[in-house]
């Protein structure tokens, strides 16, 4: 932890300027195009998963339903930090007020927390379908998905009331440029010119409770069903454990990893270069990959798309048939 001495007679900081990126027009416009292609592919992967899931009667299950509440904090993470990020890019516009800056910071803190709690309830939920199939349905009930849903979200947002309230209470008195294409509470820490040591204490301990508490139980749901699996000594087990957990364990060790290299750790190794790439891997790559991985490793996805993919084309002839009938007919007329 790192100590400072608190400075006095020095303006508050009323807004802040990020300057993660790149000053060079040409690399500019580079990220630009490559960001919105990643921006509009996520964007449009995870709204197409929520679709599939919300109107295909197949999906309507609790493990789909957890997917659901993913890819919507997907698109939150990303509509949160990405389109900020393009303006500045394109427009050089690397400005945001203080208030802009605590919502951006205290919205994603609470779409990351949210999104901790939520990967380790689908864990359960995997525990169950594995190990308890025959009772899967009374256990995992429509009420309880319901309530951990709520509960997961709840706890998100409280975790990231106290984060934001302990970050921005502390005094900003210049300089106020953010390493960053965002406001993140690493860089945030790094600006202010108040003592942080208590305050970075208490962040790395409700962390580090919070995130080990849905750690240890994603863990012991994955135990459980290696044991399972070792105990029953079933070839046709492990091939539909794999099917049932692949994805959603792709996932956690995806984001598990970056969130844990971002967050967990004091701010004296904070590295504002190697903080940039980690922060790309689960602000972006990671909302982006989610939908790709649950589509292409789950075959009841699949069939979901392709059946939606069908209706609407289906739909497209009948209109087009329809709008060929009724202009025959008219010019028969």
């Amino acid at each position: 932890m790192r100590g400072k001495t608190q400075r006095v007679n020095l303006s508050a900081v009323s807004e802040f300027v990020f300057v993660g990126l790149s000053d060079a027009p040409e690399i500019c416009l580079l990220l630009f195009v490559l960001f919105l292609l990643i921006y509009l592919a996520t964007v449009a992967g995870n709204i197409t998963l929520l679709a599939a899931i919300s109107t295909d009667s197949h999906l309507h299950s609790p493990m789909y339903f957890f997917l659901g509440n993913l890819s919507l904090l997907d698109l939150l993470c990303t509509n949160i930090t990405v389109p900020r990020m393009l303006v500045a890019l394109l427009l050089e516009h690397k400005e945001i007020s203080f208030s802009g800056c605590l919502f951006q910071h205290f919205s994603l803190i609470a779409v990351v927390g949210t999104e901790i709690f939520l990967l380790a309830v689908m864990a359960y939920d995997r525990y169950v379908a594995v190990c308890h199939p025959l009772r899967y349905p009374s256990i995992v009930s429509t009420k309880l998905c319901a309530q951990l849903a709520l509960g997961t979200w709840a706890t998100g947002l409280l975790n990231s009331l106290l984060h934001t309230s302990l970050v921005f209470t502390l005094s900003f008195c210049g300089p106020n440029k953010i390493q960053q294409y965002y406001c993140d509470m690493p860089p945030m820490l790094a600006l202010s010119c108040s003592s942080t040591h208590s305050r970075e204490l208490v962040i790395l301990v409700v962390a580090g409770v919070l995130g080990s508490s849905a750690c240890v139980v994603t863990l012991v749901s994955y135990l459980c069903i290696l044991l399972e699996i070792l105990a029953r000594k079933s070839p046709g087990m492990w091939h539909k454990a794999f099917s049932t957990c692949g994805s959603h364990l792709s996932v956690v060790c995806l984001f598990y990893g970056t969130t844990i290299c971002t967050y967990v750790r004091p701010s004296f190794t904070y590295s504002p270069h190697w903080d940039r790439v980690v922060s790309m891997l689960y602000g972006m790559l990671t909302p982006l990959l989610n939908p790709i991985i649950y589509s292409l490793r789950n075959k009841e996805v699949k069939c979901a798309l392709k059946r939606a993919i069908n209706m609407k084309i289906c739909n497209i002839k009948e209109d087009v048939n329809d709008l060929f009938f009724s202009s025959k007919n008219s010019i028969q007329l």
